[in-house]
């Protein structure tokens, strides 16, 4: 399951789940069956994937928040780049989305913090599906309004999910398995699912963040009609905690809580969202953001440079403990960071040639000499939780890959996969002569000093698309040893329009990217390695994957019929993925290292896949803020 937008904001994970629990009153007369035979409705209160709810029906609560916790204060965040847009349908896709604009809205569900997979209603008051999860009924609160006191209704809710499937590729993609959303009664929407048996799907629909009809239909202050398709720097309408109080475009955001808002006192927003005011700035460069923050510009940071960590935080406001240093583990996602080849190029189309680059790579000099000894290797699509492959497959896990054996490399079932190891030039001389084994098997050969194609007579030459000037520091150590194969390497720093323009039309060689997975995988991992996404304009299947081993496996695990099945086939296609090098994996930290300035308090303890939960249940802590003087 992919993390969802709400969850992001609120810092967890998506979640692990099934149906569940406790029924909210009797089906409404003349309820629709859905599946594939008629049956009475079960309303639900929330949905677990596969397993049973923490909580039960009429909880007050979560158990890690601070229900007494005070509500003041500003929390100051930094953000990076620019900002032309405050409309999230076509956010990510056209213009620059504003930081922290879906605090506007709300969705049908809301997850847990301390819990996998599981979604509890917020719009939503409660929750029905047939056993065969063919289709899913959502009843909305009759108390849910937008900011302007109207109420939220069904008709939102459907223009919500027409908005982001016809005008954002990666949401189109997401809810493609939604062929219907009709209204099934004054406050029931039912979302009917194109087959059965994706357990996953209801709570997919549970994380639809629903915008007003009525706004985006009516006409702005000029008397102009709106357009949901476009980009805006008009304020829009929202029903969430916050709304906007002021910007300047491009350089910041100002949101306010909304002291009336509707949903304050549900179970899922007890002891959450507890400042007055969400302030962003906008930093181009993350040097003069450090700097910001250490002249106490910002009160928050999360710092992602191993360099900065052991060397940028020896000033007088951290001695005197007056910014305090925390490192929050990552319980609820594993990861895969990578410089990515982009297969559909011919250079790239042999396995054999993109291995070899992986035995150019020397993680463990590089670790040493510019990450200061902090990080580890990745080895799996899914490093740091339960679902990454290890060993050689058996079991489940091996049953199901024998379903496509004579599609995978036959190293899937022979060795468990490994990385190279350099560290020392005996290592190094090592990797790099099978390094030109491998590129010799695939057709490639050396001539004066260039790695060249026999058939073509082409030489290797290699871009590295960057995204700041930032990455030049790891690509520059990798270098050197991908000449010594003849590879000629460039590196291009592109600014983000330029960036995204040219993701989007997959006009790169090989550049960084970044999957965070959930501890539930599902139908997000089309969008990352299915064929069908491979040619979609905004998918993230960046490195051009077409592979029908791949494709099967991916629904092996998204129409997995419990969570042994599931973590079996994850674990299968983390193994194929890995023997296709379609990537030269990375590093990992496993801890989100942060710094702020010692004017909040948090729950204690933090909820189990919540990382810093930064600011979401935190709050603003006026003793502490005294002891640390006044904002600059």
């Amino acid at each position: 399951m992919r993390l969802s937008r709400r969850a992001l904001l609120r810092t967890g994970a998506a979640a692990l789940a099934t149906p569940a629990i406790g029924t909210l009153g009797a089906p409404p007369q003349g309820a629709l069956a859905q599946g594939a035979l008629a049956q009475e409705r079960t309303w639900r209160h929330g949905l677990s994937l596969f397993g049973d709810l923490k909580y039960p029906e009429g909880f007050k609560n979560f158990d890690y928040v601070n229900v007494s916790a005070p509500k003041a204060g500003a929390a100051r965040l930094n953000a990076f780049g620019t900002f032309d847009n405050f409309n999230m349908v076509p956010g990510g896709v056209k213009g620059s989305l504003a930081a922290g604009i879906n605090q506007l809205y709300d969705t049908l569900m809301a997850p847990a913090l301390d819990e996998v997979s599981t979604e509890y209603g917020l719009l939503a008051e409660s929750v029905s599906h047939p056993d065969d999860h063919s289709s899913v009924t959502y009843r909305l609160r009759a108390e849910a309004k937008w900011h302007d006191g109207k109420p939220v209704t069904v008709d939102d809710v459907i223009f919500s999910l027409d908005a982001f499937k016809k005008n954002h590729p990666q949401y189109s993609a997401y809810y493609r398995h939604v062929v219907k959303a009709e209204k099934t009664g004054e406050r029931d929407i039912t979302f009917t699912f194109d087959a059965p048996g994706n357990r996953e799907l209801p709570q997919i629909v549970g994380q639809l963040n629903v915008i007003p009809k009525h706004f985006w239909e009516g006409t702005d202050a000029n008397g102009r009609k709106r357009d949901v398709s476009a980009t805006t720097l008009e304020p829009p309408l929202g029903g969430g905690a916050y709304k906007i109080k002021s910007f300047v475009a491009g350089r910041s955001i100002t949101y306010e809580r909304v002291k009336d808002y509707w949903g304050k006192d549900l179970p899922v927003n007890v002891g959450r969202d507890n400042f007055d005011e969400l302030r962003y700035e906008y930093f181009r460069d993350f040097t003069v953001a450090l700097e910001a923050f250490k002249a106490d510009q910002t009160d928050w940071r999360s710092e992602n440079s191993a360099k900065n960590w052991a060397t940028a935080y020896d000033f007088p406001a951290v001695r005197d403990k007056r910014v305090v240093l925390e490192e929050f583990p990552i319980n609820s996602s594993g990861v895969m960071q990578a410089f990515v080849f982009n297969s559909r190029r011919d250079k790239f189309k042999d396995a054999r040639v993109r291995r070899a680059f992986n035995f150019a790579f020397d993680f463990e000099e590089m670790n040493k000499q510019i990450f200061f000894g902090q990080y580890k290797r990745i080895a799996s699509y899914f490093e740091g939780v339960e679902l990454a492959a290890r060993d050689l497959p058996q079991g489940q896990e091996l049953a199901i890959l024998e379903t496509v054996r004579d599609k995978v490399p036959p190293e899937v079932f022979t060795q468990p996969f490994t990385n190279p190891v350099g560290g020392n030039e005996d290592a190094v001389r090592t990797n790099l002569r099978e390094g030109v084994r491998l590129l010799r098997e695939a057709g490639w050969e050396i001539r004066n000093r260039r790695l060249t194609n026999v058939k073509t007579n082409e030489p290797m030459v290699v871009e590295f698309l960057l995204s700041s000037p930032d990455s030049v520091r790891f690509v520059e150590p990798y270098k050197p040893n991908l000449d010594r194969l003849g590879i000629t390497v460039n590196m291009r720093i592109a600014d983000d329009a330029q960036y995204e323009n040219r993701l989007r039309q997959w006009d790169y060689d090989v550049i960084t990217s970044v999957w965070g997975q959930s501890l539930s995988p599902g139908n997000e991992q089309r969008g990352y390695w299915g064929t069908e996404a491979a040619d979609r304009a905004g998918s993230r299947n960046f490195a051009g994957i077409k592979n029908p081993a791949v494709d099967a496996l991916i629904d092996r695990v998204i129409f997995a019929k419990n969570r042994d099945e599931l973590v079996a086939a994850t674990k299968a296609m983390d193994r194929v993925l890995l023997w296709n090098h379609y990537v030269v994996p990375q590093w990992t930290y496993g801890k989100v290292r942060s710094a702020r300035w010692n004017r909040f308090s948090r729950p204690d303890p933090m909820p189990k896949y919540g990382f810093s939960a930064f600011p979401t249940i935190w709050w603003w802590d006026r003793e502490k803020a005294e002891k640390a003087g006044n904002r600059s």
